[in-house]
């Protein structure tokens, strides 16, 4: 590890007389992010900025795979927070003397990776970034809501709705498999608590609903619509007429990772992937989901990696992060972060008779240069749950992923153990093929089909297909 400043170098500025102000200012000014320049050289005297500041080492998660999942989950936790805890421990010296001295107005310290938030004067953010301990510092970045389209619900006669026909859902209803024991939750909008289709699978409790802004503490809601419409696709029952949700039996919790405004800070989001390692703030409760959905993307093409820690964190802990591939098509080279990252599920858009849904984004992965997205799963005119317990259509990748989520959730109601790469080896290598043959980066791995990665379990078959396990880390994006 590199040195922190010692006192030395401090009495040496003082018997040198005046110091050189700007080469001093200037140290670690090539860790800060463009955004963060130039919104340092805009601020003015006494202002503050909120800025994320990376730590260089972050803690180590080789687990045995033969590990329960309550103490995975519980090691997982403790060597994150036991890392945090040692490391920032200087910084948090430094933070809250410049806190008392009124430089820093607030701190948030994260262990789901090892960094914190500091709303802090010009000066303390080149401080931190001059430490040597820290990696990067990045802006506290604000994203949109998500906004599929959607029109009025039609009213179907069928027993379900026909997408879930497509994947094959009914077929593991039919063994009694539907989601029964497992957890699923959702980093979206929110979740609209008083709808018929959703009210009774809320697990319930202060373990189940996050809100990172405080504005609903306690009780789920949706402002928006766009969370219960993913979580409608998941978890959906049949008080429409028509089953509408891939796993119904299943239970869910909800991070409202967006505001009342309809915006998602970076913040906010850390926070919320750091709730859900541990809704109850004890690791040895086996609380935490088994599977998250994040129908939402950093709305810029390209790769940005700010929340790869998070991922890896949860992956460590046995959760598989499904997140929509964006809507960016029908371009080559349309991926976005995070579903771009080697940790994330990646699901794209088709719609019931397999086509590709225009908007849906396409490969390669502009992080890694992987097959992009991993899957599709209908996403075109998809009937789900809406505010005030009313029904819509939507289509977007949005209402592809959450299919994803539903089907890990059917799965892992029959093998409970399967680990991370097992359960995205069966999805991926058990899709059924689209598009030209083999794997290609408008449809991925296939379309979506959960009856045959069921059958393959049962069939005692560990499903492993080498060429599409995802690293554990991945190279600077190009």
């Amino acid at each position: 590890m590199k040195k922190t400043l010692a006192p030395v170098g401090i009495l040496i500025l003082l018997l040198c007389g005046q110091p050189d102000v700007q080469a001093w200012q200037a140290q670690g000014t090539e860790k800060l992010a463009p955004p963060v320049g130039d919104a340092l050289a805009a601020l003015g005297p006494g202002e503050h900025l909120t800025i994320i500041a990376t730590l260089r080492e972050q803690a180590r998660l080789d687990m045995p795979p033969s590990l329960a999942r309550t103490e995975r989950i519980r090691r997982v936790v403790q060597a994150l927070q036991t890392h945090a805890e040692a490391s920032q421990r200087p910084l948090k010296s430094l933070l809250t003397t410049r806190l008392a001295e009124g430089q820093v107005s607030q701190v948030t310290y994260f262990w789901v990776f090892n960094g914190l938030a500091v709303t802090a004067t010009l000066d303390v953010i080149r401080e931190l970034a001059a430490r040597p301990e820290v990696l990067r510092i990045t802006p506290n970045v604000t994203i949109q809501a998500p906004t599929p389209s959607s029109g009025l619900a039609q009213f179907s006669l069928s027993e379900y709705e026909p997408n879930l026909g497509v994947i094959r859902a009914p077929d593991l209803w039919a063994f009694g498999l539907r989601g029964q024991g497992v957890v699923v939750a959702n980093m979206d909008t929110g979740v609209s608590l008083n709808h018929p289709d959703l009210v009774a699978q809320w697990r319930g409790g202060t373990n189940s609903w996050y809100d990172p802004y405080g504005e609903h503490p306690t009780i789920p809601i949706d402002l928006n619509g766009h969370g219960t419409w993913t979580m409608g696709v998941i978890v959906g029952r049949n008080a429409g007429g028509t089953a509408i949700g891939v796993a119904p039996e299943a239970q869910w919790i909800a991070v409202k990772i967006f505001n009342d405004r309809n915006r998602a800070t970076a913040v906010a989001i850390h926070q919320g992937f750091q709730w859900l390692l541990d809704p109850d703030g004890d690791p040895a409760t086996p609380d935490a989901p088994h599977v998250v959905n994040n129908s939402w993307d950093l709305t810029a093409l390209g790769c940005d990696l700010m929340f790869q820690a998070d991922l890896q964190a949860l992956r460590a802990a046995g959760i598989l992060p499904v997140f929509a591939a964006g809507n960016f098509g029908p371009n080559a080279s349309t991926s976005v972060s995070p579903a771009n990252y080697p940790e994330a599920l990646a699901v794209g858009a088709v719609d019931n008779s397999g086509r590709i849904y225009a908007e849906s984004s396409r490969g390669p992965s502009a992080c890694d240069g992987s097959i992009f997205p991993d899957l599709v799963a209908p996403g075109v005119n998809i009937r789900t749950t809406d505010r005030y317990g009313l029904y819509t259509t939507a289509t977007g990748t949005s209402l592809a992923a959450p299919h994803a989520a539903g089907a890990l959730a059917l799965l892992l109601s029959a093998r409970p153990e399967l680990t991370v790469e097992e359960q995205e080896a069966a999805l991926l290598n058990l899709a059924v093929d689209q598009g030209p043959a083999g794997p290609d980066n408008e449809f991925g791995y296939g379309r979506l089909d959960v009856l045959a990665a069921y059958q393959s379990l049962v069939m005692h078959q560990r499903v492993f297909l080498p060429l599409i396990l995802k690293a554990a880390t991945v190279a600077s994006p190009p």
